[in-house]
Order: structure tokens, then sequence, then C-alpha cells
């Protein structure tokens, strides 16, 4: 059976339909958007309360911020304490680790004016290089880290562990640090390194 011819003039019309369709799509491209629509975009930031009191490592701050941002991107973009590390940035991983008010949370998941007149303390507030903390000193004695990326992180969940109602065990230890993930598995070190500042009194 014969196939029907197709219509030259049909055939053109269906290819300047897709060219013009193209056409138009590059042009939109290319045009800038409106400028009321450019201001309902991202380029508004919608603003805090002006001069709301932080405490950080004993420095009282004043926050004067984009209501969206996570207590995590304060202490890393606007004070440039970047010893707490961006891990997953959805809770899971504990790179984030800090505390507030004596306890420990992940800084990911909660916005910086959330916590007016808080006291938070970062890892570069729990000790010095001259004078570590015993957790940082442990750490280092049992090699509880490989890369370090988590470590902050894990660290600052073990000062606060000590004062928190956790069994005498190892196993107890692990499921008290479950949520602070160490992609070396250096967790055996970890652990060997937390129950010696357990025994010497945490101090």
């Amino acid at each position: 059976m014969q196939q029907p011819t197709p219509d030259p003039d049909q055939e053109g019309t269906q290819a300047i339909d897709r060219r013009g369709f193209l056409g138009a799509v590059a042009v939109a491209a290319v045009v800038p958007l409106p400028a009321s629509a450019a201001a309902g975009g991202t380029a508004v930031k919608p603003l805090g309360p002006t001069g709301v009191p932080i405490v950080v490592n004993g420095v009282e701050h004043k926050m004067d911020l984009d209501v969206r941002t996570t207590l995590l991107d304060y202490l890393r973009d606007h004070l440039h304490l970047t010893g707490t590390k961006k891990g997953c940035d959805h809770g899971q991983c504990g790179a984030c680790t800090v505390h507030v008010n004596g306890r420990r949370i992940n800084s990911c998941l909660t916005l910086a004016l959330a916590h007016e007149g808080d006291e938070v303390t970062t890892i570069e507030g729990l000790g010095a290089p001259e004078r570590l903390h015993p957790m940082q000193a442990a750490f280092v004695a049992h090699d509880g880290y490989q890369c370090g990326y988590c470590t902050p992180g894990q660290i600052m969940a073990a000062t606060a562990l000590l004062e928190e109602p956790c069994g005498p065990t190892d196993a107890d230890v692990r499921e008290c640090m479950s949520g602070n993930l160490c992609r070396c598995g250096a967790y055996a070190n970890i652990v060997a390194a937390i129950q010696q500042v357990r025994r010497e009194g945490g101090r």
C-alpha cells in the first residue's frame, strides 16, 4: 500500500512553528525580569528585629539577620567560627553540634534569632591550643579522629554527654553518641577517649 505523500506546505508550517517556539523560549531566557518581579524574588531578605542579643563563647553579640538564618550559618558566616562544621545540614550527622545553655543541639536545625539571650558554646570556646579541654586531650591521646571533619561535633557531643544520664558501658556511650557520625570509622577510639575522661571525673 502506498504511503501518503506529506504536504510540503503543512510540513513547512510545522517547522516554522517549532522554530518560532524555540526562538520565543530563547528570548524569554535573556529578557530581564521586571523590577517588581525581581523585588519579589530572593533579592529581598526578610530581616528580623535588629540588635537581638546572643552570647557566643562568653562574648555578647547583636544579631541583625535574615530571619531564615540558621544558628550554624550565623556562627560560620557572621562570626567566622568555622570550627562548627556543616555536614548534612539536615540534623543527621552531628557535625554542627554546639552547646546552648549547656545542652547539645544540632545548630543546623535551629534559627539563630530563636536564641535571643542564650549562651552558645562552640569548639572554639571549649579549650585553647595551649590549654586543651580534657576531652580534646583525650581525643588526641586516643587518635579519636582521622580526617577530623566530624571531630568538633564529636567533642562537643562528648563533653555534653558528661552531664547527661549515660550508662557506664562502651555500648551506652555508643548509644549516647549515635547522633554523631564518623565517615572514617574512628568510633572505637572515640569511645575510648570518652571513657577515659569519664573515669577521670570529666574535668
